[in-house]
């Protein structure tokens, strides 16, 4: 065998490769959805909590791609109460598993995975319709 043949090196995607990643996926959003963004972190998990399993209800870790964690604009939270002393920023989290299971078994590109669900969870912020999260993608990949 030919180590052109062989692919014993290769590997799955880490977190710092998927962290790679979802930032490259939110640089590409239009900037004037992006400037709306505010303060969002975007964090890298292998799996959900087992508490966000419970409350979301879901059967297996592997059922959750990502979350939106924070307080969304359209329940309330305004731009302004981003900033409100003491409030934590809003994280969007990404799970790494999960999302690897999911490529593997569908034939997009991880990227176009990892730009899906950073765009479908910054919707929930802006209580978005999924009409709307697929005209942000469609305009993602237009850039």
């Amino acid at each position: 065998m030919s180590k052109a043949d062989d692919h014993s090196d290769l590997k799955a995607p880490d977190q710092a490769a998927i962290q790679m990643i979802a930032d490259a996926a939110f640089a590409d959003l239009p900037a004037a959805f992006r400037s709306l963004c505010g303060e969002i972190v975007i964090q890298i998990a292998e799996f959900p909590a087992e508490d966000v399993l419970r409350e979301l209800g879901a059967e297996s870790p592997f059922d959750i791609l990502g979350l939106f964690q924070g307080i969304g604009l359209a329940q309330g939270g305004g731009i302004e109460g981003m900033f409100a002393a003491g409030h934590e920023p809003n994280l969007i989290w990404l799970y790494r598993r999960p999302i690897l299971d999911y490529w593997a078994e569908h034939d997009e590109t991880l990227g176009a995975i990892v730009s899906h669900v950073l765009i479908h969870e910054i919707g929930h912020h802006f209580g978005l319709s999924d009409e709307d999260m697929e005209a942000i993608e469609a305009a993602a990949g237009d850039v």
